[in-house]
Parts: C-alpha cells; structure tokens; sequence
C-alpha cells in the first residue's frame, strides 16, 4: 500500500484506527496468539522505571502499556496514555474506567496516576526531559517520519531515561519469514474482516511492514537521534522486536 503525501498517510492511519477500535484487543489476541501481552510486560519491565516515576506511552492505543506500567509500578508518579487516535482513547478510558470499578463494600481507592492525551508522537504536548520512558506499541511503522518521531520522543525523555519501542519489522528473508509473510498477508487481513469488518485495516497492517526498517536499520536511526546504549530483543520467532535506547 502506497501514499501520494504524508497528509494522506496520515489521514489514513487516524481513520483507519477509528474503525478498528472497537475490535482492536481481539484482533491483538488472536493475531499474536495472546504474546502481545507477555511482550508489553517485557517492555516494561526493560524501562527499568525508578520509584515515582513517569512514563509517556505514546501510540496508546487501548492502554496495554500503560495500564501494565501501573500493574508493574502501582507506586509511580505519572503514567500518560497518548494517541491521535480519539476512538481508541476513548476505548482506554473505558477500559480505565471499568478497572477503578469496586463493589459498593469495597474501601474506596486511590485515584491511578493515569491521564489521556490527545497527542501525534510528531508534535508532542510535552516539555522537554519530562519522562523517565517513553514507550511505544505497534507506532512507528505508521509514522510519516521516523526521524522525527524519534527526535520529539527523546526531547520529552529525561537525560538518562529509556526510549522503547515494540513494532513489527520488515520480515527476515527466511523460510519462517517468508511463512509469517503468507499468514500475515493472507490469514490475518481475512481474521480481521470477520471480526472487525474491515478488512482493508488488517490489509494495511502487513503492507506496512513490508516497507519498515530491518532491526538493525531501526537501531541505527534511534543513534542518529542522539540515543546511546541501544539495543533489541527478538521476540515471536524473529518477526517483533523490542528496541531499547538510553538518552
């Protein structure tokens, strides 16, 4: 799949999104075989969050991250859920609102830490060192920059602070590549409009891939940003990868 401009990819993506918000844990699940969320506690737990600390999870999503940031650190200081994406905040926020719900003879508790943002990862809201991570989820592949999203999202980290970012790289040329590639074209799009009706958005998914970064490439761009220490982890077989940089 290709864009004529970056307004119209971006176009794409938003709406896109919105479309699939309202199936976009299902799909999650099944596509990954529920790994995605051993893989989000990883992220976290590679953070390495210091006590009362501050994470920005941009690409939000439906809050995976943040929500298993507090699970990890229920003692931190801030958590912000941000996306560009309004029905997908609007899923966090429910999703947020059902898990601060007690029975009645339960003792009240204490208000999470957690806060939505409206926010494109190319333009954040934030002033600079602001967090002690900056995480994100299956983003940068949908970015119309790579540079310049990893630019704002090591201005907003605090000196000493981590960037990670979960994504889904170009597939390796080998057999089990070439064998995600027939299940991610053809299995997923088709799983993806059963459940979702949309079929074209678990269509976008797989093609985007295709024109992403290698792992290695990913990591060079993440130095040529200024981030120091970077490194990542494969994950599923060779077809995720966790990418991890030091400010």
């Amino acid at each position: 799949m290709t864009f004529n401009s970056p307004t119209e990819k971006h176009h794409y993506v938003n709406t896109m999104f919105a479309r699939i918000a309202h199936r976009y844990d299902t799909m999650n699940r099944i596509m990954t075989g529920g790994q995605d969320r051993r893989w989000r506690k990883l992220l976290i737990q590679q953070a390495q969050l210091p006590p009362q600390g501050k994470l920005l999870d941009i690409a939000t999503g439906t809050g995976d991250i943040a929500f298993e940031a507090l699970r990890q650190h229920p003692h931190l200081e801030q958590v912000v859920g941000a996306d560009f994406t309004l029905p997908m905040l609007r899923e966090a926020k429910r999703r947020g609102g059902e898990a601060m719900r007690l029975p009645v003879s339960s003792p009240p508790r204490v208000t999470l830490p957690l806060s939505w943002s409206g926010a494109d990862t190319l333009h954040l809201p934030f002033a600079d060192n602001t967090f002690d991570a900056v995480a994100s989820g299956f983003l940068m592949r949908n970015v119309t920059s790579v540079p310049l999203a990893l630019a704002e999202q090591r201005r907003v980290c605090k000196p000493g602070g981590r960037v990670l970012i979960l994504e889904i790289p170009r597939p390796a040329d080998t057999w089990f590549g070439r064998l995600f590639r027939l299940y991610f074209h053809r299995v997923v799009p088709f799983i993806g409009g059963l459940i979702s009706g949309q079929r074209d958005a678990y269509a976008y998914l797989p093609a985007s891939a295709e024109v992403f970064l290698r792992p290695n490439e990913l990591k060079a761009e993440m130095e040529k940003t200024g981030l120091r220490e970077v490194s990542y982890t494969m994950l599923m077989f060779g077809t995720v990868a966790l990418h991890v940089g030091v400010k």
